[in-house]
């Protein structure tokens, strides 16, 4: 009994020592003719404290608002949120559970997303800030490297469908899928929102009702596949720095070195634009773009087999890249490479 009371007591002296997350809250949409309004709303923390949504309407793109609000505290481990597709004249009821072990997890993490000015240590993709609890200071006390979770974002697609995004800095990382459901008897909703403001319910329909609107698109940017970009060239000077992606799905990545030299495999969507910095000499530093359409490349990315390698290869001179899987082309909407000005620890001098 006695080591049951001390498990206890040591569990919650943790939690207190443990200081509470505080991020911003984003609600996204597709593009702007599919937005939603919330009308109530409450993001459920493991700790009991109230956290909600900002205040009006979704905005910016999948996975991205482009609006900051007042930040929220508690860890989040649900959502509690009814809202009305304007596009769809129909009010929704979002009430969502959390993958709690995934949030737990993912709330102790902090991503790396440039180098660090100083610290010397080799940098790891994340770190988890129990085991260094010390991390700014020693990482980011001449500039941020790590960053901790601080923007939740939530997106709203057609039919009721939602997903939720943790991001880290650039790092976006989704937390899950969920379904909301169509509120049938919707009269206090609709009372409570048009109330308050100028346009009637039938405006808003006449105005902006899309009677196919269909979350088919971003259910088929859900898929992922086992794969992993590689950059090569013939030019022995070659130097990577750094590679960020951005995934059809929402989610972005960053990588670094010394891991970006040799990426691992894992679970990854379409990538939607790709783009990665490297040197081959002094005075050589280069940035190259690449821009993908999900339709091509997840046609090429299913046939591809499992555990398979994007290939990028810069041509010598640093005039082009190719992008390959399997030694097939990867067709792309356009490649572009610029000369660079920025500078690595390990950049040529």
């Amino acid at each position: 009994m006695l080591g049951m009371l001390q498990l206890i007591n040591c569990q919650d002296m943790n939690k207190k020592d443990m200081p509470l997350p505080s991020y911003n809250v984003q609600i996204s949409h597709p593009w702007n003719n599919y937005l939603v309004t919330p009308v109530q709303d409450e993001i459920i923390t493991l700790e009991g404290i109230p956290a909600h949504l900002p205040y009006g309407s979704s905005s910016g793109t999948w996975g991205d608002s482009g609006k900051g609000f007042t930040e929220q505290g508690g860890t989040p481990i649900g959502a509690d949120i009814v809202y009305f597709s304007n596009y769809e004249d129909t009010f929704y009821h979002l009430k969502a559970d959390f993958p709690e072990e995934k949030i737990q997890d993912l709330v102790q993490r902090a991503y790396a997303n440039d180098e660090s000015k100083s610290s010397d240590k080799p940098l790891k993709e994340f770190i988890n800030i129990r085991d260094e609890p010390d991390y700014n200071e020693q990482y980011n006390k001449f500039g941020m490297s790590y960053y901790k979770f601080g923007t939740l974002v939530f997106g709203f697609a057609p039919k009721g469908m939602v997903v939720v995004w943790f991001r880290f800095g650039y790092v976006e990382i989704q937390l899950g899928e969920f379904q909301a459901e169509v509120v049938k008897d919707d009269r206090k909703y609709a009372d409570l929102m048009f109330s308050k403001i100028s346009q009637t319910r039938q405006e808003i329909k006449a105005k902006m009702f899309i009677p196919d609107a269909s979350p088919a698109e971003w259910k088929n940017y859900q898929k992922k596949y086992s794969w992993a970009p590689y950059i090569s060239s013939e030019n022995k000077g070659l130097r990577v720095f750094r590679l960020q992606s951005e995934y059809y799905n929402g989610e972005k990545e960053i990588m670094l070195r010394p891991w970006v030299t040799k990426p691992a495999l894992k679970e990854r969507a379409v990538p939607k634009e790709i783009a990665f910095f490297w040197e081959t000499g002094k005075g050589q530093a280069f940035e190259g773009r690449a821009f993908f359409s999900w339709e091509k490349v997840n046609e090429q990315f299913s046939k591809a087999g499992k555990d398979f390698k994007m290939d990028i290869r810069i041509a010598p001179d640093n005039s082009s890249f190719q992008v390959m899987i399997n030694q097939q082309p990867v067709q792309t909407d356009s490649t572009r490479i610029y000369q660079s000005d920025f500078t690595f620890k390990e950049s040529y001098r």
